[in-house]
């Protein structure tokens, strides 16, 4: 907190003394003006962008986690030639992807639900496949000595095992997530806090600007800290066992 004050301070001193145009790099104090004068502006487009977010991510969840499960259950074949198509679906440029996806789709909200989970699909099945490939053997070998099923033995003991890398996964995948929703909104919205940044800067309306990027990031720090805190309501004995590692 109190580096982030000291860079704040150094922040306004520099726009101040006339390092640069405040209508290039707003000050603080105007930027947290704007958050005040323009909030019901701002809240209005924050929750077009956050049920963007919330929902591409869920879509992400799901789907990711469901391949992870797929590609884990698969023949020892199927992973190699499909993971790399995972690996690949994160090269496709998403500046050149949001455009397109919005001439297909029209200005609804599919196409940034599309751009959003695209971006999240891939730190959910890597975190979830790795999770359930660390699985103790002993523990697979013991279900095996009680005549388990592979249906009984994912339920009770692969799927759990999962859940850390789940949501291991969905906390790398809310930062990326805003970013995703950004670019979605700037290549084809009429709402939203990428569509306000987009329209605020031709416009010389920096601070306000600068207001939509602070409501992302706060809201992005927030969904992280709520999926921190879920996982350790949730799935406590996955903290139990990796404080035993560390010790």
């Amino acid at each position: 907190m109190v580096l982030l004050l000291v860079l704040l301070g150094i922040w306004e001193l520099y726009v101040d003394l006339g390092g640069v145009d405040p209508l290039i790099l707003a000050p603080p104090h105007a930027i947290a003006s704007a958050l005040f004068t323009d909030r019901s502006l701002l809240w209005s487009n924050f929750l077009v962008t956050a049920q963007e977010v919330f929902f591409g991510i869920l879509l992400a969840a799901v789907a990711g986690f469901a391949c992870a499960v797929a590609l884990h259950l698969s023949s020892r074949t199927l992973r190699p030639a499909v993971y790399p198509l995972l690996v690949a679906s994160q090269t496709i440029p998403i500046v050149i992807l949001a455009p397109l996806l919005v001439l297909w789709f029209g200005f609804t909200i599919f196409p940034k639900l599309i751009v959003v989970a695209l971006v999240s699909f891939f730190s959910i099945v890597v975190t979830t496949l790795d999770a359930l490939s660390a699985i103790d053997r002993d523990l697979l070998k013991l279900m095996r000595t009680f005549d388990s099923s592979r249906l009984r033995t994912l339920r009770h003991v692969e799927l759990p095992a999962a859940l850390p890398g789940l949501l291991t996964g969905a906390k790398i995948a809310v930062v990326i997530a805003v970013i995703g929703a950004v670019l979605a909104e700037q290549a084809g919205a009429d709402s939203g806090l990428g569509y306000l940044f987009e329209q605020s800067i031709p416009q010389l309306l920096t601070a306000r600007a600068y207001a939509a990027v602070v409501m992302l990031s706060l809201f992005a720090i927030s969904l992280f800290a709520l999926l921190t805190l879920v996982e350790r309501l949730a799935l406590p004995w996955a903290h139990t066992s990796r404080g035993d590692r560390h010790e």
